[in-house]
């Protein structure tokens, strides 16, 4: 089995954000501020995700491997939102949030201004505290 393709870069949070359309930006920002929250993280790019957190998993090829437990990639389409280990536990925060389609483990919304924030920083701090066995602390 190959190597994940999606890796973290040395790519400012800032940078990434500059780059985006300006509506975007501010959406950016907002959900920075709310992963940064739960988390207790900074950023870190993987690519076009920013990722906030660590956890270790294994694939089937025996490997063990990292992703963020949380994170946002502002898509053209629409902004994806990164909530490790998913929504199967959260029916009931999902039906508050406001306009959405899901994925395993992403949250697909057009605009911020179509949701609940509130509601958003309760999924994303539940998916953190759900990961916690499993996340990968800095060691400063």
């Amino acid at each position: 089995m190959s190597e994940p393709k999606t890796r973290p870069t040395a790519q400012s949070l800032d940078d990434f954000i500059a780059q985006q359309p300006e509506a975007r930006r501010e959406e950016c920002a907002a959900l920075d501020s709310l992963m940064r929250k739960a988390t207790g993280e900074d950023a870190v790019m993987w690519g076009n995700i920013v990722g906030y957190g660590r956890y270790a998993y294994k694939r089937s090829d025996g490997k063990r491997y990292e992703w963020p437990i949380t994170g946002f990639s502002p898509r053209k389409q629409a902004l994806t939102v990164y909530v490790m280990p998913g929504f199967d536990q959260q029916e009931d925060l999902m039906s508050k949030l406001g306009k959405h389609t899901t994925g395993k483990s992403c949250l697909y919304i057009k605009r911020l201004a179509d949701i609940d924030m509130k509601v958003l920083a309760k999924i994303v701090a539940a998916g953190v505290r759900a990961m916690a066995p499993q996340r990968i602390r800095k060691t400063e």
